[in-house]
Parts: structure tokens; C-alpha cells; sequence
């Protein structure tokens, strides 16, 4: 009875949390978009396109957590592109940081409880699919979870989802193809494929590259799969891109840094921003 107690204790908690943050937001943001996007490590700069509205830092935000990590700025940005209006994360939280997983989602539910109906996930990985080169753009079909966790366990917080969330189309079909149309139009260098999601924060050694490689993976990378299952959880629409910043281990001819997810994600920002602003038009 006492555990029973604990955890019931802990649900409300976290329910609390949740509440205290989107009735915060609620009176900075007048109007909700239906549209929200995360952008990953150096992919921030897309922010500079957005006719800002709102811009509050992570630090100010109940329950947010600044970002730690050379890329992520830690804004929550609401405003217009191409006539929609967005809200945008600049920066994401990581469970390598020592985060819980819970604190890793927290944003992305926060999101569901104000209204986004549609969830663009960005990040930066690296690629193992053949023909990947650095710089190109991959449209995430699906997922694997090699975390080691999920977000979902625990009591099932009702209010959210159901317990047994289904995630054949955990990347929106209709949202993929929308996605190919522009990446062509726009003449943008993409690949399509199957995103590993790790824990981090060390890369990935050879051995394991290969063997991610053998279960399909086409890129890897520290983010983004979480977020995918607590947005698909509360419903929303989930669209994936990760920038191809870096060949992984074993594959690459050097050794790895960050430096290579920022230079490589500068060199792409025009026309992973074009393609986006397009993206967000049309959905």
C-alpha cells in the first residue's frame, strides 16, 4: 500500500509540473500554434527566420531545464513562418546530461497539453546507411529505441494517452512524403532512413557501428526517439529530420568531436532553413 502510495503521489506530481508550466506559458502566448518544432544540435539558427512573437529562455520556464550542451540556446520561440504561426524549441534537454527521462520529455508533453497538434523533431547524427555523406538531410521513416529506457514506464498517466500507445506510424506517412516533395523541389541532397536513438554521450565505437548497421539502422544519434513516443502518446503528428553531420565511427577516416555536428550543421543551415520554412507551409 505504501509503494502504491508513493507512485500515485509521484503521477500527481508530475501532473502538477505539467500544469504549473503550460498555465505559465498560456499567459505569454496569446494565441497557441498548432505547429511546434525542436531543433537539434546547431540547427537553432532556423530560429532567425521566425517573425518573433515570444522568446522565453529555458531558465525562465517552470520546470525547464537550460540546456547544457554547445548548440542548443534554450529559447522557446513563438511566431510566424511563411504565414503559420510556430513555437519552437531552440535547444532540447538530454537524458546523458543526467536527466531523467521523465525531465528529458517533460517539454514535448508540455507542448501536447497547450494545443501542437503537429511535432517537427530535428537533430544532427551521424550516418552508417550506404551512400551517407556529411551534410546530407535524412527523413526519418522510423525508429529504433536502443536508450535502454522509455519514457512510458510507470503508471500510465491517463490524462495523456492510453497505456498501450500504437506506433506503426510513429513518423506521419503523409508528413514523410510532404517532406520528399520539398527536399526535391528545393533540389536539397536527402536520404531516407531508420533513425537509432542512443543513450550517449560517448559516440558510438566501430564495432557497434557495425552492428547498428546490420539491424538497420541508417543514422545514429543521442535525442529525438523519446520525444517521438510521448508526442505519439498524446497524439500528435510526428515528422523527423536528422542532418547527416558526421559519418559514424568506423566509417569516418578521423576521430569524432561536436566540432564536426557544428561546422557540418552551419555549412547546411541555408538550406535545411529553406526546406523547413517550406515544410511548415504546407502542413
Amino acid at each position: 500500500m505504501e509503494n502504491i502510495d508513493v507512485v500515485k503521489k509521484s503521477m500527481e506530481k508530475t501532473m502538477e509540473k505539467l500544469n504549473q508550466t503550460v498555465s505559465f506559458l498560456q499567459k505569454k502566448i496569446k494565441i497557441t500554434p498548432e505547429i511546434a518544432i525542436t531543433l537539434g544540435s546547431g540547427l537553432g539558427a532556423f530560429a532567425k527566420k521566425i517573425q518573433i512573437e515570444v522568446s522565453i529562455p529555458f531558465s525562465e520556464i517552470p520546470n525547464f531545464f537550460a540546456p547544457t550542451v554547445i548548440g542548443h540556446s534554450g529559447l522557446l520561440i513563438v511566431g510566424l513562418i511563411e504565414g503559420r504561426r510556430v513555437l519552437a524549441l531552440q535547444g532540447r534537454t538530454h537524458f546523458y546530461e543526467g536527466h531523467s527521462m521523465d525531465e528529458v520529455v517533460f517539454p514535448t508533453r508540455v507542448l501536447g497539453l497547450l494545443g501542437v497538434k503537429t511535432l517537427i523533431l530535428t537533430n544532427s547524427a551521424g550516418g552508417c546507411g550506404d551512400g551517407m555523406q556529411a551534410g546530407d538531410l535524412m527523413i526519418i521513416e522510423d525508429h529504433l529505441n536502443l536508450t535502454g529506457t522509455n519514457p512510458l514506464i510507470g503508471p500510465n498517466l491517463n490524462e495523456l494517452g492510453p497505456r498501450f500507445p500504437d506506433m506503426t506510424e510513429a513518423y506521419d506517412k503523409e508528413l514523410r512524403a510532404k517532406l520528399e516533395s520539398i527536399f526535391k523541389t528545393n533540389g536539397v541532397r536527402y536520404q531516407k532512413g531508420i533513425y537509432g536513438g542512443l543513450s550517449g554521450p560517448t559516440y558510438e565505437t566501430p564495432a557497434e557501428v557495425r552492428y547498428l548497421k546490420m539491424i538497420g539502422c541508417s543514422a545514429v544519434g543521442m535525442s529525438t526517439v523519446s520525444e517521438c513516443i510521448v508526442a505519439n502518446h498524446m497524439g500528435m503528428k510526428v515528422s523527423g529530420i536528422s542532418c547527416i553531420t558526421n559519418l559514424a565511427a568506423g566509417i569516418a577516416s578521423h576521430k569524432l568531436s561536436h566540432n564536426d555536428v557544428t561546422e557540418t550543421a552551419t555549412k547546411v543551415e541555408a538550406a535545411f532553413t529553406k526546406a523547413l520554412m517550406d515544410f511548415v507551409a504546407v502542413i
